[in-house]
């Protein structure tokens, strides 16, 4: 049975809690990811998270000038932690009870990798028949149809950009015909 350990990305982007949001957003942009795991200024291990949502939301739709934020401001904490030997399962209770999209996966103070809803659907199942639910069909239509990438961070993104946007896609459709 797959665990966190065996599907999480890996290695994790941090920044420290006394940056700027500005360093944040060039940081995500450098790495090429959605989120960034925030430690402590002088202490060991992870001590919250911060995603491109919280920086859109909290400071670029308030009006605030990302060079005046710090990352401490707008930062959730204590973030969300999942353990490497969680299953499949309960990794998806523990997002699914936050209400988050991801969390650190973290043993003994010790930041191992981050766990993804896009990680759960994508790797959870390795050499499993084809999905026959239309949101994992369509994700899979797509990533098909996109551009070859050979960078693995990139690749990921990508993967979970796709999923996100048909996600967003299916909800917006729902919703027209509610």
């Amino acid at each position: 049975m797959l665990k966190a350990r065996d599907i999480m990305t890996q290695p994790v982007v941090v920044i420290r809690k006394t940056a700027t949001v500005e360093n944040a957003i060039w940081l995500i942009r450098a790495k090429r990811v959605r989120s960034l795991v925030v430690e402590e200024a002088f202490e060991k291990g992870p001590y919250g998270i911060l995603t491109e949502k919280d920086i859109v939301y909290k400071v670029i739709a308030q009006g605030d000038n990302p060079r005046f934020v710090r990352v401490s401001s707008i930062m959730r904490q204590p973030c969300i932690q999942v353990p490497p030997h969680a299953t499949l399962l309960e990794v998806a209770q523990i997002l699914a009870e936050a209400g988050v999209h991801r969390a650190p996966v973290i043993e003994q103070d010790e930041l191992l990798g981050i766990v993804s809803v896009t990680d759960i659907l994508l790797k959870g199942y390795p050499g499993a028949a084809p999905p026959r639910d239309e949101l994992s069909q369509r994700i899979q239509e797509a990533l098909g149809n996109a551009r070859i990438i050979d960078d693995q961070d990139a690749q990921i993104e990508q993967e979970c950009d796709v999923a996100w946007q048909i996600l967003e896609d299916m909800r917006l459709d729902a919703a027209h015909y509610a």
